[in-house]
Order: structure tokens, then C-alpha cells, then sequence
């Protein structure tokens, strides 16, 4: 049984493998991550803090997973006094049509190569355009 209407234009071949809403997508990646998935580090300057984060690669995964079809890119590098900050852009293509979001990331240039702080600061940005999409808000919860 069609879902379109008589008159109603067709969908794109293309177009057709995107059937989840965007309401779905955003349901799933602000579901809780698996523990498995996180990486635990101990913040020394901030007395022995635990910070609980998701890598990079994992973040890949459950966007994969959740949001297939996504696209990611860097918008734009810069250097700011002793920072290189980097804008990231996800897009995620859902049923109604496409959703964009996008985030900094900002390392110092102190101590570390150039390459090494863009490297970090778009592991920063892409993991919090991610958040902009759900994915991995239940880590900023308040204890």
C-alpha cells in the first residue's frame, strides 16, 4: 500500500533509503551510550575528576548505526592567539529531508604540533555537533 497520494510527487530513488524520521533518528542518538563504549580519563589539574567521554571513532559507529547515510566536514580552521579552532558540520538526511548542525573545537598550539591541535579540535567539534544531534547529552548529567 503507497503512503503518497495520487498527485504527489514521487521520491527520488535516492531519497527512499532515508525512512526514518528525523523524530527517530534524535529519539535513538539521545538514548544512553553503552558502557562499553566509553573511555574514562583522570583530569589531574582538576584534582583527580573522572571525565567520561565517547572516542571519536565510536561516536562514528552509533551515527553510522542511527543515523545512516550521515555526512561530516570541516567548515572552517582557525588560529586564534595560541588556539586552532575548527567548525565542524554533521548532516543527517531523514524521511522529511535534511538536518544540518554544527559545533567548535579549540586546542591550545602550546606543547603540541599544528597537525596534532587541528587533529584534537575536530575530534572536539565532531563530537559536539554530534551532541547537537542527542548523541552522548546523558554523559553531561549533573551527579
Amino acid at each position: 500500500m503507497s503512503t503518497q497520494t495520487p498527485n504527489a510527487p514521487k521520491l527520488p530513488a535516492e531519497r527512499l533509503k532515508y525512512q526514518k524520521s528525523i523524530t527517530e533518528i534524535l529519539s535513538d542518538l539521545s538514548r544512553p551510550v553503552p558502557e562499553r563504549l566509553l573511555r574514562h580519563r583522570v583530569l589531574t589539574k582538576e584534582g583527580g575528576k573522572v571525565l567520561t567521554y565517547i572516542p571519536w571513532h565510536e561516536a562514528t559507529r552509533l551515527l553510522d548505526f542511527y543515523a545512516p547515510g550521515w555526512e561530516g566536514h570541516v567548515v572552517e580552521v582557525k588560529q586564534i592567539a595560541n588556539y586552532v579552532v575548527v567548525v565542524y558540520q554533521i548532516t543527517v538526511h531523514a524521511a522529511e529531508g535534511i538536518f544540518a548542525r554544527q559545533a567548535t573545537g579549540q586546542e591550545s598550539l602550546e606543547g603540541k604540533t599544528f597537525t596534532d591541535a587541528i587533529c584534537a579540535a575536530e575530534q572536539q567539534a565532531f563530537k559536539r555537533a554530534a551532541a547537537r544531534f542527542g548523541l552522548g547529552l546523558d554523559l553531561y548529567k549533573e551527579d
